[in-house]
C-alpha cells in the first residue's frame, strides 16, 4: 500500500500552472528525487503535500496514522537551546512529559510512562545531540540559544530537527543548501541508514544519485517517474529523447512525402480520389511532439592574459579578525594551472583563506606576494545582500564597467545566461539562480587569473550545475572552490587542501577517501574513549592507514597530473584536428600555418604516449603497492 499518492493535481501559483493533472505515488520506505528546472513548481508541490496550500484539483492522500516531518521555511529565532528546541520538535513527547508533570490518576500515568517507553523518550536528547552533532554542532553550541546563531546555522536546526524525529515520509527542499561539504557528506550517510521514505528536492547530483531509489521529474506541469538515481534518470531521459526526435523526423519525412502527392494532384480529376485518401491518411498520423528542451545552459569565462608563476605566493602568513589568528603559518604557492578544493567543516577559515588571497585581508604576519598584473576573480553567496534590488543586472555590469560600452556590458551577462530580458529584469525580480549568474558575471568581468568560488552553486539548477563546470573545465585560469557538493569538487578539483586545527595542510587522497576518512573519524568520536593504557588497535590501524595514504600519495599525484594533462591534450588535439580539417586553412598564403599546425599535432600525439606511459606504470606501482598491503 502507498504511503503517498497524489492523483490528477493540478496546483496554480499566481495565476500561473504549475501542476497539471499531475499524479505521483510513494511507497513505505522508498526515498525519491524531484527534480525540475528552477521555477517549475517543486517547492510548491512539496507545500501543497504539507497541507500550507490549498490544490486547485485532484487530491493528496497520506496513509492514516501515517507521521510526516518537513524543514520549516523560517529558521528558529528564540532563546531556547540548540537541543531543547530540536527535542521540542516531538510534539508527542513534549505532550506526554507535560502532562506526567500533571496528571494524578494512577493509570493515566501508566500509560503516559507506556507511551513514552514506547516512543524511546529516554533516548530522545542522545539522539538529538547526535544529529546535531552530525550538522556541525559540538556540544558546546548544542547548549547555546538559537538566537546566538546566523540564519544560515538556524536552517541546520530546522534540519536537524526534522531528521530528529525520523517520520514516515519525510519532505526535504534543498537539504545540502546551509551546509558544508562535511554536514553535507553525513547527511547522505543519515539518509541512506534512514528507513522511512523522502521526498527530496535538490539539485545536489551526488546525494540524488547516492540516496534515492527514482527521480520524479516535474517539467511543464507533468510529473515522470524514473527509477534509479539521477546518473540513470539522464541516461533514460537522452535515450527516451533520441527516439522520439527520430520517430517524429519519420512522421515528418511522411507528411512531406504525401504533402507533396497532394499539392501535384489535388487539381486533376484522374488523381482526385488518390489526394483525397492522402489527406485522409495525413490526419490520422500521430502527433509527436519532439522533446522541446530550453535552450541549453551555457556559462563561459573571459580568457586570462598568461602571467609567469608564481602568480601568487606565501610565506608564513596569519589571518584573522581583530588582531586575532584564525590560521597561521601558510606557506604556499598559486599557479594559473592549479585547481585546489578547500576541506573542512564551517567556522575553521575557510572563507578566511579566500579573503586573503582575495586581498579583502591583510595578515596579521609574514608575506603575501601578488604578481603586479594579477587580477582575482571572487565570488561568494553573501555578496547577494550587497546587490541593489531596485537596479537591473546591466545597470550592475554597467557601474562596474564604467568604460565599457552597451554591447560589452550586456555580452558579459550573457556569458551566464542573462540574455536581453533577465538583463533588464531588477533583482528584486531575480530568482536565486539569476542573482548567482550575476555575481558570477559581475565576479570574471576583469578576466582574472584566479577564480574565487564560495558555494558558487548554491541556487543554481542542475543544468547550470553542469554548465559551470563545463565552463571551469575551459577556464585558463586557477580555481580555488569552497563547495559543499562533492560532484563538483571531484570534477574540478585536483588538489584538496585541509582547513582545520589553524593550519591549511594538502589531503593525499580523492573525495572517496576523504568521505571516508571523514565518516571514520565522526563515528570514531561518537564512540566511548577508551582508557590510555589499554590496547588502542583502532588508533594503529587508523595510523596504518594513513601512513599508507602517506606513502601512495606521490603516486596518486603523479595519476591526477597525468590524467589532467592527457584530458588537456585531448581537448587541444580535437580544436587542432577540427581547424585542419576547414577548407579555408589551405588557401594561398597559409602553407606555413599549415605547417606550424600539423608539428603542433604530431607534438601533442608523442606528449599523448608520454603521458599514457607515466599513467600506467603510476597506475601499476600502486596497484602493486595495495595488494602488498592487503
Amino acid at each position: 500500500m502507498s504511503l503517498l499518492v497524489i492523483s490528477d493535481l493540478t496546483l496554480r501559483m499566481a495565476g500561473r500552472l504549475l501542476l497539471d493533472h499531475a499524479s505521483l505515488s510513494i511507497d513505505p520506505g522508498r526515498k525519491v528525487g524531484l527534480v525540475g528546472r528552477n521555477g517549475a513548481g517543486k517547492s510548491t508541490l512539496l507545500a501543497a503535500i504539507a497541507g500550507d496550500i490549498p490544490p486547485d484539483g485532484g487530491e493528496i492522500r497520506l496513509s492514516s496514522r501515517a507521521r510526516m516531518a518537513r524543514i520549516k521555511q523560517e529558521a528558529p529565532s528564540d532563546g531556547a537551546s540548540l537541543l531543547d528546541t530540536v527535542l521540542a520538535g516531538d510534539l508527542e513527547r513534549s505532550a506526554l512529559l507535560a502532562e506526567s508533570e500533571q496528571a494524578s490518576d494512577p493509570m493515566r500515568i501508566a500509560e503516559i510512562h507506556e507511551r513514552l517507553r514506547a516512543i524511546q523518550a529516554d533516548s530522545a536528547p542522545a539522539r538529538a545531540a547526535s544529529v546535531l552533532s552530525g550538522l556541525g554542532f559540538d556540544a558546546a553550541a548544542q547548549a547555546r540559544p538559537v538566537s546566538d546563531f546566523s540564519g544560515g546555522w538556524r536552517m541546520r536546526v530546522s534540519l536537524a530537527t526534522a531528521l530528529f524525529l525520523e517520520p514516515d515520509l519525510l519532505l526535504l527542499d534543498e537539504p545540502t543548501n546551509h551546509l558544508d561539504l562535511e554536514a553535507t557528506l553525513w547527511l547522505e550517510d543519515w539518509l541512506r541508514r534512514f528507513s522511512g521514505a523522502a521526498l527530496i528536492v535538490s539539485h545536489d547530483r551526488g546525494l540524488l544519485d547516492s540516496c534515492v531509489d527514482a527521480i520524479a521529474h516535474l517539467d511543464r506541469g507533468h510529473l515522470t517517474l524514473t527509477p534509479g538515481g539521477y546518473e540513470n534518470f539522464v541516461r533514460i531521459r537522452t535515450e527516451h529523447a533520441l527516439q522520439q526526435t527520430r520517430q517524429a523526423e519519420k512522421i515528418a519525412a511522411r507528411r512531406a512525402h504525401m504533402q507533396s502527392f497532394v499539392d501535384r494532384f489535388r487539381a486533376k480529376a484522374t488523381k482526385a480520389k488518390q489526394a483525397q485518401a492522402r489527406l485522409k491518411a495525413l490526419e490520422k498520423l500521430p502527433v509527436i511532439e519532439s522533446v522541446v528542451e530550453d535552450a541549453a545552459t551555457q556559462f563561459s569565462f573571459p580568457e586570462p592574459e598568461g602571467l609567469p608563476p608564481p602568480i601568487l605566493r606565501m610565506e608564513r602568513a596569519s589571518v584573522g579578525y581583530d588582531g586575532r589568528s584564525i590560521l597561521s603559518n601558510l606557506s604556499m604557492r598559486l599557479d594559473m594551472e592549479d585547481r585546489i578544493a578547500l576541506l573542512g567543516a564551517n567556522g575553521n577559515g575557510k572563507s578566511t583563506l579566500v579573503k586573503l588571497i582575495a586581498g579583502r585581508l591583510d595578515p596579521l604576519s609574514g608575506t603575501v606576494e601578488r604578481n603586479p598584473r594579477l587580477k582575482i576573480g571572487y565570488f561568494a553567496q553573501h555578496q547577494a545582500e550587497e546587490l541593489r534590488l531596485e537596479q537591473t543586472p546591466v545597470d550592475h555590469m554597467a557601474r562596474a564597467l564604467p568604460k565599457a560600452t552597451p554591447p560589452v556590458v550586456r555580452a558579459q551577462l550573457a556569458r551566464f545566461g542573462l540574455d536581453a530580458q533577465r538583463a533588464e529584469t531588477q533583482v528584486r525580480d531575480l530568482s536565486g539562480g539569476e542573482k548567482a549568474r550575476l555575481l558570477l558575471a559581475l565576479a570574471t568581468r576583469d578576466a582574472p587569473q584566479i577564480l574565487l568560488l564560495d558555494e558558487p552553486t548554491n541556487h543554481l539548477d542542475l543544468d547550470a550545475r553542469d554548465a559551470l563546470i563545463r565552463a571551469l573545465a575551459d577556464y585558463e585560469g586557477a580555481v580555488v572552490l569552497i563547495s559543499h557538493d562533492p560532484h563538483l569538487v571531484e570534477l574540478v578539483a585536483d588538489r584538496l587542501w585541509l582547513v582545520a586545527d589553524g593550519k591549511v595542510t594538502p589531503f593525499e587522497g580523492d573525495m572517496t577517501e576523504y568521505r571516508s576518512w571523514l565518516l571514520e573519524r565522526n563515528r570514531a568520536a561518537s564512540r566511548p574513549r577508551q582508557d590510555s593504557s589499554q590496547p588502542t588497535s583502532r588508533k594503529e590501524d587508523r595510523r596504518e592507514r594513513a601512513e599508507s595514504r602517506k606513502a601512495l600519495a606521490p603516486l596518486r599525484k603523479i595519476i591526477k597530473d597525468a590524467e589532467a594533462r592527457l584530458a588537456k591534450l585531448a581537448d587541444e588535439r580535437a580544436r587542432l584536428e577540427t581547424t585542419l580539417a576547414d577548407p579555408a586553412l589551405y588557401a594561398d598564403g597559409k602553407a606555413a600555418e599549415v605547417t606550424r599546425l600539423n608539428t603542433r599535432l604530431a607534438a601533442i600525439g608523442k606528449e599523448q604516449e608520454e603521458q599514457e606511459e607515466l599513467w600506467l606504470n603510476a597506475q601499476s606501482d600502486m596497484e602493486e603497492a595495495q595488494n602488498e598491503e592487503g
